[in-house]
């Protein structure tokens, strides 16, 4: 079986019914989805799929075949592709995402963080410039269940988040 994750085509040995999680970090070396619950209850091992955030600790590694799958060490790329830009300043950009979580010093120990930068980069991608009740929302009503954050860093993700929308659309950090 062959999978793309992040833009890369790869070959998979593991059984179409191993989750998506396992296969990415066990398999393919791709560390930063994390295993949380097991039970698609937490959100820490998010990753997009076609752009859509799903748990990949429940998903079969089969239902990603054929889709793109991305995860953090994909989001650059990711960004590079929708603005359009050169290799040479792809290698060297971040995606508005992760650079707006290194500049609020959103991670406490960071155990969550992949899943809800996922997560805001799917909101971002659909809402441009969302509310704090979208932001809100996106992260405890929308998807199977709530994003957790063991250390109750609520208020810099909804930070973070804000400041990624100002940079997607070309304002000032």
């Amino acid at each position: 079986m062959t999978i793309t994750v992040n833009g890369q085509k790869r070959d998979v040995q593991s059984s179409a019914d191993t989750p998506l999680l396992y296969v990415l970090r066990n398999e393919l070396d791709v560390m930063s989805p994390q295993f949380g619950c097991g039970l698609a209850q937490c959100g820490a091992c998010s990753v997009l799929v076609d752009g859509k955030e799903v748990r990949s600790c429940v998903t079969p590694v089969s239902s990603a075949t054929g889709k793109e799958v991305t995860t953090i060490e994909g989001l650059p790329a990711r960004w590079a592709k929708q603005k359009g830009l050169s290799g040479a300043d792809a290698e060297k950009t971040l995606h508005p995402v992760q650079q707006a979580w290194i500049e609020e010093q959103t991670p406490l120990c960071g155990y969550c963080q992949s899943g809800m930068m996922i997560k805001a980069t799917e909101l971002l991608e659909k809402t441009a410039k969302p509310s704090d009740s979208e932001i809100k929302a996106a992260f405890t009503t929308s998807g199977p269940s709530a994003h957790l954050c063991r250390c109750g860093s609520y208020y810099a993700i909804v930070e973070a988040v804000r400041l990624a929308s100002t940079i997607m659309a070309g304002g000032a950090k």
